[in-house]
């Protein structure tokens, strides 16, 4: 009998990811699906090796275009069901998904240090493309690249042999040198 594994959000999560969304969309023009997701994994990794906390606490897979929270990739690729009462999208003419905010921002979830995370990511981030996002997720020291390499994906993935798997990252690697902040994520990332 084949395992199976899911996610689910608790309403707290589903919240937060909701309006971290809202933030981005209304602080980013044209915020296009590929873009969003990218930024989300920003925050994480950054807000992790700033401090071991991560920013969503999402899964992440290696996929071509990835890291990917694959239950967010997917409902931004039909009617958003999980996000449904945060955002709507519009397909472009060039084909790209663009993310609409149906309601204002709320901060409840958020911290001071979690805005001033978000601002950071809009102002070094929001006017950077798709591909430039994809690309800074990609770099050599990351976590996406290093998963894919020690996982003998690297080169399927580069050479479009393939386009996904279900390799998780490990955002752990990005404090590992650090013990106090290793610690800290754990406990987060167990709780997921």
């Amino acid at each position: 009998m084949k395992t199976v594994s899911y996610i689910t959000f608790t309403d707290e999560q589903l919240s937060k990811i909701g309006n971290t969304i809202v933030y981005l969309s209304q602080h980013i023009p044209n915020l296009s699906k590929t873009k969003l997701l990218k930024l989300l994994y920003i925050l994480d990794e950054l807000s992790i090796k700033k401090s071991g906390i991560p920013f969503l606490n999402l899964r992440y897979k290696v996929w071509k275009f990835g890291p990917v929270s694959e239950e967010l990739f997917i409902d931004l690729s039909s009617e958003p069901a999980l996000l449904k009462n945060f955002i709507s999208k519009s397909d472009d003419a060039d084909g790209s998904i663009k993310i609409i905010p149906k309601v204002e921002f709320s901060d409840e979830e958020f911290t001071d240090n979690d805005m001033s995370l978000m601002d950071f990511v809009v102002e070094n981030f929001g006017n950077k493309t798709a591909m430039e996002l994809v690309s800074y997720t990609h770099r050599k020291s990351s976590p996406w690249y290093i998963t894919a390499k020690e996982n003998s994906v690297l080169e399927l993935l580069e050479s479009e042999k393939i386009n996904n798997t279900e390799f998780l990252i490990d955002l752990g690697k990005l404090v590992e040198h650090d013990s106090r902040k290793r610690e800290i994520y754990n406990q987060y990332s167990d709780c997921h």
